[in-house]
């Protein structure tokens, strides 16, 4: 018989058939992703995309890998699996968008203790999903049935994506000047970042998740499962109406740590907290934790997902464009001269 399948691989816990039947499942919202750079369809031991040079004098590729990390375990507990793949996809498309390219493809690596395929599909629309959201093909990935090693309704999800820019048109800081405005785009909340502290302080178990509350109109689970936004659509309309000097995403280790990345020496970033309007997800974390205000903007986004930074003129114009791509901005800083770093002003 022709047929692949393996008995005794089964008995040690890999069922390659279920592999077989996730595919099946998977396939048409993979194929929902495809640009026209794409060559063939899944099955093929490597993902083939031919790229588009027309118009580029100096093409860079850009690439970003990052993972979901313990934010996974509100999925678990929860048994909801199909937005913790868009939050896999935000993580990389955001950051490579802060050079400036516009993502092209992406791949994922999704781990699981037993393949159930229906969980499998589920978890793979999010990444489908995602990558509709940043105009990027899904053009493959790999599921590993590890038994032993994940507990039988646990995963581990990671993916890359890899991006393009005319090295002229990069974004890398290297313009920002004294007296640029800074420029916030809100977040959806908590996003991918911090939750082994997120955990920890709100005490998440299979009860706590389930608690309505009412700042948030839905569950604490259900807010905290929030996917993280993706920026790709907004950060290419400011690009086409305003010269963006630097853009940072906030992600782990907050605005101290992230900000910092896209000054150049002799920079300082001034943001006002006022002036970023804090989703009450962050006031109960702190709260709850009772955590200083300083190790919240040291791990949280706060509600700003990127910062910008841009000419002051533009900045009216900045706000405008961003809003007008779907996403709420707002002017939170100036940069001054100074030693390269942040400060948060009450």
């Amino acid at each position: 018989m022709s047929e692949s399948r393996s008995e005794s691989y089964k008995a040690a816990g890999v069922d390659v058939t279920a592999g077989y039947e996730a595919v099946k499942l998977m396939k048409p919202m993979v194929e929902s992703t495809f640009t026209k750079g794409v060559i063939g369809t899944l099955g093929g031991f490597g993902g083939l995309f031919r790229p588009d040079f027309k118009g580029m004098a100096d093409p860079i590729l850009v690439s970003g890998t990052d993972g979901v990390g313990t934010k996974l375990k509100l999925a678990f507990l929860m048994d909801k699996h199909d937005t913790v793949g868009i939050d896999c996809v935000a993580m990389c498309v955001n950051d490579i968008a802060c050079c400036g390219a516009q993502p092209l493809f992406f791949l994922d690596y999704i781990a699981v203790g037993k393949n159930h395929p229906a969980k499998i599909a589920q978890m793979v629309s999010g990444i489908a999903e995602g990558c509709r959201q940043a105009g990027c093909a899904l053009i493959g990935g790999e599921t590993a049935e590890m038994p032993g090693f994940y507990p039988e309704d646990e995963y581990d999800m990671a993916g890359f994506s890899v991006g393009m820019v005319d090295r002229e048109k990069m974004i890398d800081g290297s313009s920002i000047r004294p007296g640029d405005a800074l420029i916030g785009v809100a977040s959806s909340g908590v996003h991918s970042n911090g939750y082994s502290l997120v955990r920890k302080t709100l005490g998440i178990n299979e009860k706590s998740v389930r608690r309505y509350i009412d700042e948030f109109s839905k569950t604490l689970g259900e807010e905290l499962l929030t996917p993280t936004k993706v920026y790709v659509g907004a950060i290419r309309s400011l690009i086409a109406t305003v010269d963006v000097k630097g853009i940072s995403h906030i992600t782990g280790g907050g605005f101290y740590e992230n900000v910092p990345r896209m000054l150049p020496d002799g920079v300082c970033a001034k943001i006002e907290k006022r002036a970023v309007p804090t989703p009450p997800v962050f006031e109960l974390i702190a709260k709850a934790g009772n955590i200083p205000a300083r190790d919240m903007y040291n791990t949280f986004n706060m509600g700003a997902g990127l910062v910008l930074a841009v000419a002051a003129e533009d900045a009216s114009r900045a706000v405008a464009a961003i809003s007008a791509a779907g996403e709420a901005a707002y002017i939170i800083g100036e940069c001054v001269a100074g030693e390269k770093g942040v400060e948060i002003l009450d």
